[in-house]
């Protein structure tokens, strides 16, 4: 039996999934995570999980699981990176073994609030399959078949950034430019230092969500229609991302937390937001700590100057069912 994981992600800085050939910030957050098992079997099997049942306690839980996990679980994207998988080893010469399996899946990652929640479900199946069939994928492929199972399979608008955080795990810096992402067909991808970065927080709503669909909007469509509003945003956010990058390896933390702020505030200015999330980042700010959206929406990520800044922003946050916690970025070294 092989037993492998992927975790949630938080982006720090620039756009929150970089499909526009910009720059961003961000690291993994071990304190969710999906696991997949895969062990051999006399017929190939996806296992439903808890996600795909469709059974229900009664009309309101059906609602309430609905609006927080969405119309779909695991079970059809597992099909979908399948499918990629092969395709993936058929146009490398890579010859897999006639070797049915069970797989298996479940996850502790919230869905619906911009934490990559999908697409570790899927990095964790990749990485078990590549285990199961003795397939050695370079990282950047790795992300990017994740990225192709949503994007090609299902017909699901995304970008790079979540896969890639995914796959190299800790804190990357990418640079998604576009000559690099055409010729190439991925970007430059920089592994950080944990230990550079300064007290950060994550927070998350534990009410109902709308979904990331809601917040992307009509934005991608402008960027390809050459919108100067939008082409400008795509551009300032990248050169956060920079910022960003120096101002972490300066140990620049004021500047940081800045960047940050300004990063939210620039969305704020191009992508419809709810009263809901900009109450979080309005909370996170009035005890002295920087905000920006984590992810799509739903979910909040920043800086904060010592415990008694933390204890406060636990309690204002609790108050509208926000959950705050310090994220886990490396591995436990208590196993």
């Amino acid at each position: 039996m092989i037993e492998t994981y992927a975790y949630a992600r938080a982006g720090l800085l620039g756009n929150p999934s970089d499909g526009y050939y910009g720059k961003t910030i961000a690291y993994l957050v071990r304190n969710f995570r999906a696991r997949v098992l895969i062990y051999p079997s006399a017929r190939l099997e996806i296992k439903p999980g808890k996600a795909d049942m469709p059974v229900f306690e009664s009309l309101e839980d059906l609602y309430k699981i609905t609006r927080w996990r969405g119309y779909y679980g695991g079970f059809r994207i597992i099909q979908a990176l399948i499918v990629r998988f092969l395709d993936y080893c058929g146009k490398s010469g890579i010859e897999l073994e006639d070797r049915n399996f069970t797989l298996e899946y479940d996850s502790t990652v919230p869905l619906r609030l911009g934490m990559g929640g999908s697409s570790a479900i899927i990095t964790a199946a990749l990485r078990a399959l590549c285990l199961y069939y003795r397939v050695d994928v370079p990282l950047p492929i790795q992300a990017n078949l994740v990225l192709e199972t949503e994007t090609r399979e299902l017909g699901v608008p995304a970008g790079p950034q979540d896969r890639v955080i995914q796959a190299y795990e800790g804190v990357v810096f990418m640079d998604f430019r576009e000559e690099l992402m055409k010729s190439r067909g991925y970007g430059e991808y920089e592994r950080l230092d944990p230990s550079i970065l300064p007290s950060l927080y994550f927070a998350y709503r534990t009410s109902l969500s709308e979904g990331t669909e809601v917040f992307h909007n009509n934005i991608r469509e402008r960027w390809r229609n050459g919108d100067p509003e939008i082409i400008a945003a795509m551009k300032t956010w990248a050169s956060y991302a920079e910022q960003g990058r120096q101002a972490l390896l300066e140990h620049d933390h004021g500047t940081l937390g800045q960047l940050i702020d300004e990063n939210f505030d620039l969305r704020a200015r191009i992508y419809p937001i709810g009263e809901g999330n900009l109450e979080m980042v309005r909370l996170a700010r009035s005890v002295g700590a920087s905000a920006n959206f984590s992810g799509s929406g739903g979910a909040i990520t920043g800086t904060y100057d010592g415990e008694e800044m933390y204890r406060k922003l636990v309690e204002v946050m609790s108050t509208k069912q926000i959950a705050v916690i310090k994220p886990q970025i490396l591995p436990s070294t208590s196993r």
